[in-house]
C-alpha cells in the first residue's frame, strides 16, 4: 500500500518534498526588505509602510528592547489587535532573540495574569484599552515595562485627529497612563537607533509560546521554534505555486495573535513579499471596502467571515473579484457557504485544517485542482498523517476507517511549556495526537468527522454535530448554526440545534425538525431547536460549542 497516497493528488506545481530557509522569520524580513525595499508591506487605514519602512521600524524597536536589557530567552508579551505595532513588535522580539507570547484581547484579568505568570513574560507591548487590566495584574505578574500604543497610531492625519471623538462616543477611550511602568510605543521607537540588529538564531531555539484557546481546560503554552514558524509559512507558500512574489495582497481580518492569522496571514505574506491589509476587528463593510481598494488576492479566514460577506446586503457594490484564493480554518466549512462565496468572488474557497500545536496548518484541499467537499484535504508538503484507533492510539486504521488523526512534520510543536505530562499524552514517537476523529480515503484526502469530545452518543449510535450542521445550512432561512449534545432531565445526551435566522426570516422548531427528518437518520435529528440572535465564538470566529453545553448543564442545576 502506498503510505503517502496524497502526493498523487497534489495540485500541479506543488512539490513533493519540503525546502525552506534555515533562518528566522525576522532574518527573512530583512532579506525581503533588501530585495523589495519599495514594495508595500502594510496597509492600515490608508497608511502605507514599504518593506524598507517595516524593517527599519523593527530594527528601531529591537534597539528599544535591547536598551531595556532584554536578552535571548527573555519573554515578551504582545497584547494587541491587528495593527502596525503588532507586526513591528512581533518581528522585533524575534530579532533580539527573545521569546514571544501573544495575549488574547478578550482575556479577563485572571486569564491575562495566568499567561503572563505561566510564560514568565515581564515586558508587554499593549493597546491602551488593555492598560486597566494590566494595572490589576502588574504587581502580581512583576511587570517591568509596558509599551503602550493606540489604535489610531499610524492612522492618516485627519483620521488620527477624529479617532478620539469616536472612541469617547463609543466609551472605549482610555486616558494615557502616567505611571513610570508605561511608556509610549511610538515615542520610544522614534527616538531609537535605526542601525540594523543581527541576531542569527539556531532553527531549533524556542521563539514563541503560543497559548491554546483553553477550550478544554487551562490554556497551555505551545513551544514553537524558529523551524516550526518558518516551515509552516513556507508550506503555505508552496501550496499555492501560482502566486507571484512581490505582487500578492493579503487580507488580515483574522487576528495575528492567533496562530492561524500569524502563519496563514502575516508570515505567509512575508514569505511572498506580499502586502498585508490590517483590520483590527472584523467589520464586513470595512473588509469589503479594503478588498476593493487594495485588490486583495489572498484572504485566509473562517466560515463566519465568509457567511457575513455572503449575506451582506450591499456586497454587489464592491469589486471583490481580485480574490484568487481563500483558505478557511478554525472549524468546518459548510458546502452552501463555499458555493455562494465562490459565485460572488470568482475566487477559490477551500477548507484547511490545523491546530495550535502544529503552528497551526497541517492539511488543506488543493486550491486549483481536484478538491473534495466536506474534507479537510491533503497533508501539507513535508507532513505525514495517519489515522489510529481511538482507544489506544497505537493501531493504524485502514482506508475510510474512523479513528484519531495524528500528524508529524517540521511544524509540530516541541511540547507544552511547563506541562511535561500533557506533552507526553499528545506527542508520541514524534506523532502529534490531535484529538480529532476522522478518516482518510483512497486518494489521501482526510476528513474530520468531529472532535473526540464533541461526539454525541444517542441510543448507542455515534452522532457527529457536523453531519447535522451540513443539513441545517441547506435550509434557506438559516444564517448560522451549531449543534451540540446536551443533557436532558435524565442526564442523557440529546441533539440540540442553535440557529440564527437570516434577517426578515421567521421559523419555528417544528419546521426545522421536519426539514431534518427527510435528510438525516432518525437518531441524528435534533430533539430541540433554539433560535438566537448570535452564537458564541472566539475572536478568530471558531464556534464555542462548549459554552452552550455548559449553559444547558447550569439550567439543570437550578
Amino acid at each position: 500500500m502506498n503510505d503517502r497516497p496524497w502526493l498523487a493528488s497534489y495540485d500541479e506545481g506543488v512539490p513533493k518534498t519540503l525546502e525552506y530557509p534555515q533562518k528566522s522569520i525576522s532574518e527573512i524580513l530583512a532579506e525581503t526588505a533588501q530585495k523589495f525595499p519599495n514594495h508595500p508591506a502594510v496597509f492600515y487605514f490608508g497608511t502605507r509602510f514599504t518593506y524598507s519602512d517595516l524593517d527599519e521600524k523593527v530594527n528601531q524597536f529591537a534597539h528599544v528592547l535591547l536598551k531595556e536589557g532584554i536578552k535571548p530567552g527573555d519573554r515578551v508579551a504582545l497584547y494587541l489587535p491587528n495593527c502596525p505595532a503588532a507586526v513591528i513588535g512581533f518581528y522585533a522580539v524575534i530579532r533580539v532573540g527573545a521569546i514571544l507570547t501573544q495575549l488574547n484581547p478578550l482575556y479577563s484579568a485572571s486569564e491575562t495574569a495566568h499567561q503572563l505568570k505561566d510564560s514568565g513574560a515581564q515586558y508587554v507591548i499593549a493597546l491602551d484599552r488593555f492598560v486597566p487590566i494590566l494595572r490589576q495584574v502588574a504587581v502580581e505578574c512583576r511587570l517591568k515595562k509596558v509599551w503602550v500604543t493606540r489604535v489610531n497610531d499610524y492612522f492618516p492625519f485627519l483620521l488620527h485627529l477624529l479617532y478620539p471623538i469616536k472612541a469617547k462616543k463609543e466609551k472605549v477611550w482610555v486616558d494615557w497612563p502616567t505611571e513610570p511602568l508605561y511608556q509610549s510605543f511610538v515615542h520610544e521607537l522614534e527616538i531609537a537607533s535605526r542601525a540594523p540588529v543581527h541576531s542569527p538564531a539556531h532553527m531549533d531555539t524556542t521563539t514563541l509560546l503560543q497559548y491554546t484557546g483553553g477550550t478544554t481546560g487551562v490554556a497551555k503554552g505551545v513551544i514553537m521554534t524558529h523551524r516550526n514558524m518558518v516551515a509552516n509559512a513556507y508550506q503555505c507558500k508552496l501550496w499555492l505555486p501560482g502566486l507571484v512574489e512581490g505582487k500578492e495582497v493579503f487580507m488580515l481580518a483574522i487576528p495575528i495573535f492567533h496562530s492561524y492569522g500569524m502563519t496563514a496571514g502575516m508570515n505567509f505574506a512575508l514569505s511572498l513579499a506580499g502586502s498585508m491589509v490590517l483590520v483590527p476587528k472584523f467589520d464586513v463593510l470595512q473588509v469589503l471596502k479594503s478588498v476593493d481598494k487594495y485588490h486583495v488576492s489572498i484572504f485566509p479566514g473562517v466560515q463566519a467571515i465568509y457567511v457575513a460577506i455572503n449575506n451582506y446586503p450591499g456586497v454587489g457594490k464592491y469589486n471583490i473579484h481580485s480574490i484568487k484564493a481563500c483558505i478557511s480554518g478554525a472549524g468546518p466549512l459548510h458546502q452552501e457557504v463555499q458555493k455562494k462565496f465562490e459565485a460572488l468572488t470568482g475566487g477559490k474557497l477551500v477548507e484547511g485544517y490545523g491546530l495550535t500545536e502544529a503552528s497551526p496548518v497541517t492539511h488543506c484541499n488543493p486550491v486549483f485542482g481536484k478538491r473534495k467537499i466536506g474534507m479537510i484535504g491533503l497533508p501539507f508538503v513535508g507532513t505525514d498523517a495517519k489515522i489510529v484507533d481511538v482507544e489506544t492510539g497505537t493501531k493504524d486504521m485502514g482506508v475510510r476507517e474512523i479513528g484519531e488523526v495524528v500528524v508529524k512534520g517540521p511544524q509540530v510543536m516541541q511540547g507544552y511549556w511547563n506541562h511535561p505530562e500533557e506533552t507526553a499524552m499528545v506527542l508520541k514517537d514524534g506523532w502529534l495526537h490531535t484529538g480529532d476523529i476522522g478518516y482518510m480515503d483512497e486518494d489521501g484526502f482526510f476528513a474530520i468527522v468531529d472532535r473526540k469530545k464533541d461526539m454525541v452518543k444517542v441510543g448507542g449510535e455515534n452522532v457527529y454535530p457536523r453531519d447535522v450542521e451540513e443539513v441545517l445550512f441547506q435550509n434557506e432561512k438559516v444564517l448560522d448554526c451549531v449543534v451540540a449534545g446536551v443533557p436532558d432531565e435524565k442526564l442523557v445526551d440529546k441533539i440540540k440545534a442553535y440557529i440564527v435566522l437570516k434577517p426578515g426570516q421567521t421559523c419555528d422548531s417544528t419546521e426545522i425538525i421536519e426539514f431534518c427528518k427527510g435528510k438525516l437518520a432518525k437518531y441524528k435529528v435534533p430533539k430541540e431547536v433554539e433560535f438566537r440572535e448570535s452564537l458564541p465564538k472566539n475572536m478568530v470566529g471558531k464556534m464555542l460549542r462548549r459554552l452552550l453545553v455548559e449553559e444547558e448543564k447550569a439550567k439543570l442545576k437550578k
